[in-house]
């Protein structure tokens, strides 16, 4: 009898799905999530919280992470006698049969095979595979199918690959993240800052938004540091888009590269600027009452001549408590004093910064803002505010104007602002109070989002936190920072437990708005490899792309 003709290609495919089987589904419901029975050949050690399966369906694909792992057997009593050592016909005989290994599966996107549009084809979960259906690895094909690709779309950006999956990328649309405020978690040395420049490198060059990047410790400016390269620095943003990234700076020291020097005069602080220090200068709600009150007396420079006023006599007149305004003119010359290398008299010639940044912004210049030697909270804080309310401002009656005469065109640029030691800004009881607190909850339909960076997500307001459309969690292992973050996601138990997983660097836990599902990758480095990728050469290879050319134009006899 003639034996069927077999192509090779099938027969490949075939071999390939027989060597990712991973086993079968046993039970499972809708809500808690699939049980998986592991097939005996699969070794328990390869599998790991985070990674993909594919539970192959009739009609759908069902795109599932594992959440969970767990030995167990049909019966108690083969768990009450081990079987003797390894090799033994007993131990053969009970492995894969009476003891065995189970992955919990969550499925989070099904796939019709029977669509044609892949937009079409991929679906919420709304039901669950039958009783023995197959369950496989994923491949690079499905990845691409759910998370879209970079050869796809313009917007995807690869962050990194899936866990235990090194060879397939796996993409971020960063259209979608930056539509909504985001937040990048995890706490000290798990490697936010290399994640948030890879990201931000990202937005730069898929264009996706424009930047405003308040940078604490100058790590996103001309260089940032890297303990694990020759000489501790690595490239920072403007190094590898000169044309487009713009550094401002509060240390104009010689040593120090930068495009713009901010000096803030004083007639430019209102007291909503001051304000947003109450927790570091100990500011009262009678100063803030004394604060405009003192505005609504002394105008525009209100602020340089609280710094000369004579308290006692200004509340005498005003009919304000001695003893407050006593406490508020003192901790505004504290103020000045911790700020007077920027923060300056009115009558000083200025080269005004600030409208340069916001031109810059409007333009699509990626901007940051370097403090240098000026890292204290009382900084940080006071700059950020002020610049923040007025960038605001801007981009409200840029929106308001477009939304108005929408035919005119002229539609702001969706503007991302990056902001670390976020908790400062953002915590429970003044959050409301603050621009910071007004962009996460309602800007986004002025185009303005937030990038939040933080390694005590507990601290920040919890309605904050339920507003951040995509949550980046590199290791949290304090169990409020968890909550915190995992609070109002739907498989938050399941995710639990991978997040508990992730190795102390290059990893992280990503969901919501600009991903399809929750997943754990291996992100990139930031290295010269993800450098040349976005098209930087060094040095040493510009000098010889210039030879070459030298030697074309003028070639030797």
């Amino acid at each position: 009898m003639t034996e069927p003709h077999v192509s090779p290609s099938l027969a490949v495919q075939t071999a390939s799905r027989e060597a990712d089987r991973l086993g079968i589904i046993v039970r499972g419901s809708l809500s808690r999530g699939l049980e998986l029975k592991l097939d005996p050949g699969v070794s328990l050690e390869s599998m790991r919280a985070g990674m993909f399966a594919i539970a192959a369906g009739e009609q759908y694909d069902f795109f599932s992470l594992v959440t969970d792992l767990e030995l167990t057997a049909t019966h108690p009593e083969a768990l009450d006698a081990p079987p003797p050592a390894p090799g033994s016909l007993l131990r053969h005989v009970l492995i894969g049969d009476s003891i065995f290994a189970r992955a919990v599966l969550r499925p989070h996107r099904m796939v019709d095979r029977l669509e044609e549009n892949p937009a079409d084809a991929l679906q919420p979960v709304k039901t669950i595979p039958a009783h023995f259906t197959e369950v496989r690895r994923a491949s690079a094909t499905d990845v691409d199918r759910v998370f879209g690709s970079e050869a796809g779309s313009p917007r995807h950006f690869r962050i990194g690959a899936p866990l235990e999956m090194e060879e397939i990328p796996l993409c971020v649309d960063l259209g979608r993240f930056a539509e909504r405020s985001n937040g990048i978690f995890g706490k000290s040395g798990t490697g936010k800052t290399f994640l948030t420049r890879l990201l931000l490198a990202g937005l730069v060059q898929t264009g996706a938004a424009v930047n405003l990047i308040f940078d604490m410790h100058g790590e996103y400016g001309w260089q940032g540091t890297d303990e694990s390269r020759a000489g501790g620095v690595t490239k920072g943003l403007q190094q590898l888009f000169p044309d487009r990234v713009q550094v401002f700076t509060l240390d104009p020291r010689p040593s120090r590269r930068f495009d713009g020097e901010i000096r803030i005069p004083h007639t430019l602080l209102e007291p909503e600027d001051i304000l947003g220090l109450h927790r570091v200068l100990a500011l009262t709600p009678t100063a803030a009452e004394n604060s405009y009150m003192l505005q609504r007396r002394f105008g525009k420079n209100w602020f340089g001549q609280v710094l000369d006023m004579d308290a006692r006599e200004v509340a005498a007149e005003e009919q304000a408590h001695e003893g407050a305004m006593l406490a508020l003119r003192r901790k505004l010359v504290t103020l000045q004093k911790r700020c007077e290398g920027f923060l300056v008299p009115a009558g000083k010639q200025l080269d005004d910064a600030i409208p340069r940044i916001i031109k810059n912004l409007e333009t699509g210049i990626h901007t940051v803002i370097d403090f240098g030697r000026y890292s204290d909270l009382v900084h940080y804080i006071l700059v950020a505010n002020l610049l923040t309310r007025r960038i605001e401002e801007h981009w409200r009656e840029l929106s308001e104007k477009y939304q108005s005469r929408p035919d005119q065109g002229g539609r702001p640029r969706q503007l991302v602002i990056t902001v670390e030691e976020a908790h400062k800004f953002l915590e429970p009881g003044i959050a409301d109070q603050t621009t910071f607190g007004r962009i996460a909850r309602e800007l986004r339909k002025y185009s303005v989002t937030l990038l939040v960076v933080d390694q005590r997500p507990s601290q920040i307001e919890p309605e904050v936190l339920s507003q951040l459309g995509t949550k980046i969690c590199c290791l949290l292992d304090d169990e409020s920072d968890v909550n915190a973050v995992l609070a109002g996601t739907a498989s938050g138990s399941g995710l639990r437990s991978v997040l508990a997983g992730l190795d102390t660097r290059q990893q992280a836990l990503l969901f919501g708005h600009a991903l399809p599902m929750p997943v754990v990758v291996r992100t990139r480095s930031y290295d010269e490899t993800f450098w040349r990728d976005l098209g930087v050469r060094d040095e040493e290879e510009r000098r010889a792309q210039t030879r070459e050319r030298s030697r074309r134009l003028f070639p030797q006899d």
